[in-house]
């Protein structure tokens, strides 16, 4: 089901078990802090998150009886799926018992999802929610709400300019409204400016992710662009980013397996070591050669261009580029 249908759901009573799982973070943590509050559990709940996971400690915590009266809440959240015969027992166990509840936020591809929803069934008990990446206004509505939580005094247009500033990424926006609220004064978009930093490096590191993934790219380049960034510095990272990859494919047709500290000097963080990998191995070697002339030439070129003519020579070089994967 979809946000709107688990909403009116949740007015008649708290499904025993729920995962939740899409390309919304924020909201996916917002309805994790519901369950809390309106279970009351904060205090005897279990919350294994990532690497914590462990079937047995979650199945031990169901089955057994709240030591003082109060609801047992498992609440797990992992980027990696759980089997579902592991969901079925804990499901089975959250509605065992009228006080257990068990709320799964998947942390991973939401198409990968797709395969545990049958533990979440409402025949088993369960409900399992899928959230999408907000638009503009649907943003703004949650970011709204939050400004009035807090008695922050900020306006619609200030709201706006700190989305396009942090790309859309509300668990961002949300923790800034936080440190906003600590002046005491109506927030401008002049003050978004001087006290928030933009996140548009790791915009550009996703216009780049979804260019090799062949996605479409130029509503991203013109984000890019509208907070600030300027062609040479998207140039500069896509140079990087492809020398990345370019070392990742070498490194991984030598030696058979990838290995980001003997690549890159540092440890990435496992999902990005495998994404880079996962980019590399799609991309093939003369494509590479290619994607690197190109480089080098649209350097050259938007570097001798007059102003007015960077921003048009910098999507057509984005745009020739993803033609080469």
């Amino acid at each position: 089901m979809y946000q709107r249908e688990f909403d009116q759901r949740l007015r008649q009573a708290l499904p025993k078990a729920v995962l939740l799982y899409g390309e919304n973070d924020y909201l996916i943590d917002f309805y994790i802090d519901s369950y809390v509050k309106k279970t009351d559990a904060k205090e005897s709940m279990l919350s294994l998150y990532h690497d914590e996971w462990n079937f047995e400690q979650a199945k031990a915590f169901l089955s057994q009886s709240s030591l003082f009266g109060g609801t047992n809440l498992l609440v797990v959240k992992h980027e990696k799926k759980i089997p579902k015969k592991e969901l079925d027992v804990l499901v089975a166990l959250a509605n065992k018992n009228a006080d257990n509840y068990f709320v799964y936020g998947y942390a991973g591809q939401a198409k990968d999802a797709r395969s545990m929803q049958a533990a979440f069934t409402d025949k088993k008990g369960g409900v399992w929610v899928r959230f999408f990446e907000p638009n503009i206004r649907d943003g703004l509505a949650v970011l709204q709400q939050k400004a009035q939580a807090i008695h922050l005094d900020i306006d619609h247009y200030a709201l706006q300019h700190l989305m396009l500033v942090l790309n859309n990424n509300l668990a961002l926006c949300a923790n800034e409204l936080d440190k906003l609220a600590i002046l005491g004064t109506k927030v401008t978009g002049k003050d978004i400016d001087r006290l928030v930093y933009s996140t548009a490096p790791l915009a550009t590191e996703q216009l780049l992710i979804d260019l090799f993934n062949k996605k479409p790219i130029t509503e991203m380049i013109s984000k890019l662009l509208d907070i600030g960034e300027d062609e040479a510095a998207i140039l500069r990272a896509t140079q990087y980013f492809i020398n990345q990859i370019f070392l990742f494919h070498a490194y991984i047709k030598l030696h058979g397996h990838v290995d980001s500290a003997a690549i890159l000097g540092y440890k990435l963080p496992k999902p990005i070591e495998e994404q880079k990998a996962q980019l590399a191995l799609k991309v093939k070697s003369a494509s590479l050669l290619k994607i690197f002339e190109h480089l080098l030439e649209s350097e050259l070129a938007i570097k001798k261009a007059p102003a007015t003519q960077k921003e048009v020579l910098l999507y057509s070089m984005l745009i020739k580029l993803q033609s080469y994967l």
